[in-house]
């Protein structure tokens, strides 16, 4: 049984900072790709970050230079370290796994998910 557990969302101002966590459990953690996640309210869920097994990472465009996808393989932890944060980045962030990071990332190509935090800025 996956399951995956998101933490750390809250509001915060514009040009503050957040971290996400998302703890992983029942999952092959390290040797799969994992990513976040983020829905705006009457949008759809659109793909923000992703951390592959070797390490290697890929950010959609809007967030390139102020959001840093990382992992701690020993805690089954992957985080979202978010700075300068902006109004258009509001929304409900979700952790992902069991999937892959494509050109244009869809919430499709992802198996597990957890329940989502939400940032509001």
């Amino acid at each position: 049984h996956v399951q995956l557990v998101e933490s750390g969302g809250g509001s915060v101002q514009a040009g503050g900072s957040l971290r996400l966590s998302c703890a992983a459990s029942g999952y092959t953690y390290s040797s799969n790709c994992m990513g976040w996640f983020c829905q705006a309210p009457g949008k759809e869920r659109e793909g923000v970050a992703a951390i592959d097994s070797d390490g290697s990472t890929s950010y959609a465009d809007f967030v390139q230079g102020r959001f840093t996808i990382s992992k701690d393989n020993a805690k089954n932890t992957l985080y979202l370290q978010m700075n300068n944060l902006k109004p258009d980045d509001t929304g409900m962030y979700y952790c992902t796994a069991g999937g892959f990071w494509a050109e244009r990332p869809m919430a499709a190509d992802f198996e597990y998910w957890g329940q989502g935090t939400q940032v509001t800025v």
